[in-house]
């Protein structure tokens, strides 16, 4: 396969990724309107873990399993398993207090943090287009923020979560390529979604100790986003984590906002909040700015 077709599927996958995750984000929605947050993540993520796992090991439809040594298994319980599980704990806590458009939007703006990550600051016009990049996404945050610092009400903690929890996504997407390195991709997302999800066991339990609600809708939710909100995203997620920069893979979380807003929209009617565009024009220019090479465009020198 070319590097140009490898390129190209990668995109699409990555493209089919974004789309299932605005549904998974309205299916997040709506489950921790009646579940605990904790158990709904976590146990979704220790059976998304095993199933993928299973996949790998059992069958050859993802490729080749490769048995891990126990370094390996140690490296993935820290940098995969642990951020994983800081992350699904954040996350479905934000969806729980605030609209999931915002934490959508919040998650838009990883791409920059991941940047930030990858690079530390030097006296050069690249790492003043990056900074640059995160006071301009960081600007989308604040017109998100401020409705809700202006009126003081609980949604501050949805929103100041959504936040936190982008960061912790470009941490952890950071922590899969380092691992993807000796890793297979897939195998990395897998261990990690069941690794995190055991980490999780015991506040899941916990929280559901008064008994959750079981029906149909419930079940059947929590399936679709076992399978095409986890074990799929994941397996194309970590797969381009493999071959692309963090930074670059990332770039598509600006897509997520858009997919879940018409998830949400369409499915759970919720309303579009009037500060949601503007946040989002900002959020996406910083991102644009801190993955556009301006020196090169505009041949400026590389240090001043």
């Amino acid at each position: 396969m070319s590097e140009k077709t490898n390129n190209s599927a990668i995109a699409g996958g990555l493209l089919l990724t974004v789309v299932l995750w605005g549904g998974n984000n309205a299916g997040t929605k709506w489950l921790v309107s009646s579940w605990p947050p904790v158990f709904t993540g976590g146990t979704r993520f220790l059976l998304a873990g095993f199933i993928l796992l299973g996949v790998l090991r059992f069958t050859s439809l993802l490729g080749r399993f490769e048995p891990l040594t126990r370094r390996q298994y140690g490296s993935l319980w820290l940098r995969g398993g642990l951020s994983l599980a800081v992350y699904v704990v954040t996350f479905t806590w934000a969806f729980k207090l605030t609209a999931a458009s915002h934490v959508a939007l919040y998650m838009g703006a990883s791409p920059v943090w991941a940047l930030l990550i990858e690079e530390r600051p030097r006296p050069n016009w690249s790492s003043v287009r990056r900074y640059g990049a995160a006071l301009l996404a960081l600007s989308g945050v604040m017109v998100l923020f401020w409705p809700a610092l202006k009126a003081g009400d609980a949604n501050i903690n949805g929103e100041l979560l959504g936040l936190v929890a982008s960061v912790l996504w470009a941490n952890f997407s950071h922590q899969s390529r380092i691992l993807a390195a000796e890793i297979n991709g897939l195998e990395v997302a897998a261990n990690a979604m069941w690794m995190a999800g055991a980490t999780l066991l015991p506040i899941a339990l916990y929280e559901a100790r008064n008994g959750i609600k079981v029906d149909a809708r419930h079940i059947g939710v929590q399936t679709f986003c076992i399978f095409l909100g986890s074990v799929v995203p994941y397996a194309f997620w970590n797969t381009a984590l493999r071959h692309w920069l963090t930074s670059r893979v990332l770039l598509f979380n600006n897509l997520i906002p858009l997919t879940t807003t018409l998830w949400v929209y369409f499915t759970l009617g919720e309303a579009i909040t009037p500060t949601f565009w503007m946040a989002m024009v900002l959020v996406i220019a910083g991102v644009l700015l801190g993955q556009m090479d301006w020196s090169k465009i505009f041949k400026m020198p590389e240090s001043f």
